[in-house]
């Protein structure tokens, strides 16, 4: 059985998907330091004079040691809220089509709720569910893994944890993981190839493509290297 592990990112590109995509099993890592400057709660969309800027969830301070679930979001009135959202679709024109068209995913953009790693979570989730790719979604923080693992260590202990025996990765894991240290472990390690096809947002892609003309193009890249 095959796993991948990704920290959730907010509306990724759609290659992102191809790790569930190839994968029997798709784990969340929700218990590792919230990066900053990542993708986890923020995505870079065009304005209407075809300018990228970020589309950022209004994520609350906290300690540099974070992790991703701890994360919550700003108190806002709900004027404020309103406020929030209006300006968002005024900004990014791909989210008012994502509006029309898919309300369901839009509203996970534009409505900050609940905890963000669960909102973040649900956005992925839809998503595949609209492209068709029904894979379990684990929390990584739900497995029991202990904290402190190296890097690969943890990969290696998150594949077990949910009964796999192979661990799929994006292209740039080639830098970071050995092949043989994983084979030690009883784990055969394979990579996806880099990817062939927009890296807009999947709200802009959902925007402007059907979600079977994505699926098609992301399913037709899922082969394993070693």
């Amino acid at each position: 059985m095959r796993a991948a592990v990704m920290q959730p990112y907010f509306f990724p590109y759609a290659g992102y998907f191809r790790l569930a995509a190839a994968s029997d099993v798709f784990v969340v890592l929700d218990n590792v330091q919230f990066p900053r400057r990542g993708w986890v709660h923020r995505n870079r969309l065009h304005l209407a004079n075809g300018d990228l800027e970020w589309l950022t969830l209004p994520i609350a301070k906290a300690a540099q040691s974070v992790l991703i679930q701890e994360l919550q979001y700003q108190t806002l009135s709900g004027s404020e809220q309103e406020d929030w959202r209006s300006r968002q679709l005024r900004r990014f024109p791909a989210l008012a089509s994502v509006l029309h068209l898919h309300p369901d995913i839009a509203c996970l953009a534009l409505e900050p709720a609940g905890s963000p790693a669960a909102q973040i979570e649900s956005g992925i989730r839809r998503v595949l569910a609209l492209l068709d790719i029904e894979r379990p979604l684990v929390k990584a923080s739900e497995l029991g893994i202990p904290q402190g693992l190296r890097a690969q260590e943890l990969i290696i202990a998150l594949t077990k944890a949910v009964g796999a025996d192979s661990y799929i990765n994006a292209p740039g894991g080639r830098d970071i993981y050995n092949a043989h240290d994983f084979a030690r472990a009883g784990v055969d390690l394979g990579f996806l190839p880099p990817y062939q096809g927009s890296f807009a947002s999947v709200l802009e892609r959902l925007a402007t493509s059907t979600p079977s003309k994505i699926a098609q193009e992301l399913l037709a890249q899922c082969q394993i290297e070693k």
